[in-house]
């Protein structure tokens, strides 16, 4: 089972979505929804959206001019859109300098790494890797950073009343920062250790408003094609929470420890899960 999840993005999205639209079938009582997704999982879930976005049954001329903008937006599935969690997902792909912390920032290691990924994680390492072409079209993950043809990425994703990313700032060897905060390097912010007892890991919180595309400042040393990726994807509104594990002692874990895979073995995780439930939105 666990080669699946080298199929691709748009394969696993698919299947996603399918699993929904059951769960949605067989129980009729069901109104709202969210998701919470991990790592690859967060663009798996940004691909499913797309394909389980439904417009607004009225179109705009035909409502009251008092309907509020709950009401004006689409929904996934027929439901009402609520949460998009990610953690520590690669918005931006893997192939940028220090997008994979464990490339050692080296940039000969990281061209290297992108010609010969799908060798290992097949289809979904082109994804990540923003190396595949499928019928002359972009990379999917550019692609989902727009409505395209019948799935209206962007469209589902603006349909949540939230979307939230979850990132580790340091020691997550799988994915790096900037691209699980959908940021540029000179947007990351100074942190400082967290003075909370109830979340004692999260270290950095912020808003941020959607962003004009022609106001954004461009890094001198951008990957044109993560530029992309960040215009796009912050063209929505998006809570950033920001979380480090330096003083733990299962700090090399952070990739599992953030979602606390292991309930034993990754338990210092776990104010980052209160944190997601004590900030739900029902």
């Amino acid at each position: 089972m666990h080669k699946l999840t080298l199929d691709g993005v748009d394969i696993m999205g698919e299947r996603l979505a399918a699993e929904v639209l059951e769960v949605i079938d067989r129980r009729p009582e069901i109104r709202k929804i969210s998701f919470i997704a991990h790592s690859v999982g967060g663009l798996v879930a940004r691909y499913a959206i797309g394909r389980l976005y439904r417009l607004r049954k009225k179109p705009l001329e035909d409502l009251p001019n008092d309907t509020s903008d709950d009401n004006l937006r689409g929904t996934i599935g027929g439901l009402e859109a609520m949460n998009f969690i990610t953690v520590a997902t690669p918005h931006l792909g893997s192939r940028g300098n220090k997008q994979v912390p464990f490339l050692f920032g080296v940039i000969a290691i990281e061209k290297v790494a992108s010609l010969v990924i799908h060798w290992i994680f097949r289809r979904t390492g082109r994804h990540l890797f923003l190396t595949d072409n499928d019928d002359g079209n972009p990379p999917l993950l550019q692609r989902m950073v727009d409505d395209w043809d019948d799935l209206y990425f962007m469209s589902a994703l603006e349909a949540f009343k939230r979307r939230v990313a979850y990132s580790n700032v340091g020691y997550d060897h799988i994915v790096g920062w900037r691209t699980s905060s959908i940021r540029r390097n000179s947007e990351l912010p100074k942190w400082e250790d967290s003075l909370s007892q109830k979340y004692p890991h999260i270290v950095y919180e912020e808003r941020s408003k959607g962003e004009c595309t022609n106001g954004s400042p461009i890094d001198a040393d951008c990957d044109m094609l993560e530029e992309k990726l960040v215009t796009g994807l912050t063209r929505l509104s998006w809570e950033r929470v920001d979380v480090s594990f330096h003083s733990s002692k299962q700090r090399f874990a952070a990739h599992s420890v953030i979602q606390v895979k292991d309930s034993f073995v990754h338990s210092e995780g776990a104010d980052v899960i209160h944190h997601m439930i004590d900030h739900f939105l029902t």
